[in-house]
């Protein structure tokens, strides 16, 4: 019986250990965005490096993740030669303290687009936004700029009095 345990045992272990190497976790070291497909250089198991390894991306998203984030690369029949990285995270930088359900996109220089519960979108960039349209259409409430209401302000007039509020 034993004899029998072994011989499965060995047929199986090719199986097996291609089996173990087709997923692995990854440090990303280089990031060539220049190519159809994103590139990567990541670093595996101790002393495994792999280059030009392929970084899929969600349609509609993209980034450059920088050196030393983490990643999770995909090797098809476990062939170390011919993978994917297919998720990347970098706990330096995430967004954190969020609630179920609200999304945020952020920078490593802590600009951020934060989707919060309650339908409202918190924008944070050190040199302001740029909102670059012909029209911006805000369909009710005010703007307020500086301190001074779109909808409420008054113009001093040229003669010493004052405008009404817009209309």
């Amino acid at each position: 019986m034993m004899d029998l345990i072994k011989a499965v045992k060995k047929l199986t272990k090719p199986v097996a250990d291609r089996a173990a190497l087709a997923i692995a976790r990854a440090i990303l070291r280089v990031i060539d965005d220049s190519l159809p497909i994103q590139a990567v250089q990541i670093d595996l198991l101790s002393g495994e490096t792999r280059d030009k390894v392929e970084r899929l991306q969600e349609y509609g998203f993209t980034s450059v993740p920088l050196p030393g984030c983490r990643g999770i690369a995909l090797f098809v029949g476990g062939d170390r030669s011919h993978g994917a990285v297919v998720a990347t995270e970098d706990n330096r930088y995430r967004k954190k303290d969020l609630e179920g359900g609200e999304v945020a996109i952020y920078t490593d220089e802590g600009d951020y687009v934060y989707f919060k519960r309650g339908r409202i979108i918190e924008i944070k960039a050190a040199n302001g936004v740029v909102v670059n349209a012909p029209t911006v259409t805000v369909p009710s409430g005010d703007v307020i700029a500086s301190g001074i209401s779109l909808v409420n302000h008054v113009h001093p007039g040229c003669q010493g009095g004052s405008t009404g509020a817009p209309m």
